[in-house]
């Protein structure tokens, strides 16, 4: 996503300067949805990995596949 994608519109003071972005409900919903995200990896990024195989293979010693 990219500042182009966004379609902001945009309010402005007397002097010209922007000062506050008007986006879509369904645009700042997606926003709202990736920075919560984020925020969830930022808060998993010292958690141990497993890799797929190793994933796949305790699936099925559990049975679950």
């Amino acid at each position: 996503m990219n500042i182009q994608t966004l379609h902001p519109r945009y309010i402005t003071d007397e002097a010209g300067k922007k000062t506050e972005v008007i986006l879509s409900l369904d645009t700042f919903n997606q926003l709202i949805e990736d920075m919560e995200d984020l925020a969830v990896i930022a808060e998993r990024r010292d958690e141990p990995v497993t890799t797929h195989e190793d994933f796949l293979a305790e699936l099925k010693s559990d049975g679950l596949i």
